[in-house]
């Protein structure tokens, strides 16, 4: 049982890296976006190592709300981002 336990860790913790690092393209129009895209070479590393990273249930559940917490704050920039580039098309 533990072993599925791990397993499903892993994937949630995957899934939650994974939904940051597919934001990279749009994340590269913002204005912060070189502070987060160094950040986000951090996340790939993690990534290729997250097998061999044993984490607890509350850890999993902190990754997820930390990813969440991330995707609505990024919402508004990126938002914002393309309302810009709305007007320069103009």
């Amino acid at each position: 049982m533990a072993g599925d336990d791990l397993k499903n860790h892993l994937v949630r913790i995957t899934n939650c890296l994974q939904t940051i690092l597919d934001l990279e393209p749009q994340i590269e129009g913002l204005e912060l976006g070189d502070a987060l895209l160094d950040e986000f070479n951090v996340l790939k590393s993690f990534l290729g190592k997250i097998d061999v990273v044993d984490v607890a249930e509350e850890d999993v559940e902190r990754i997820e709300r930390a990813t969440a917490n991330f995707l609505h704050e990024l919402e508004g920039a990126l938002a914002e981002n393309d309302s810009e580039d709305g007007k320069r098309l103009q």
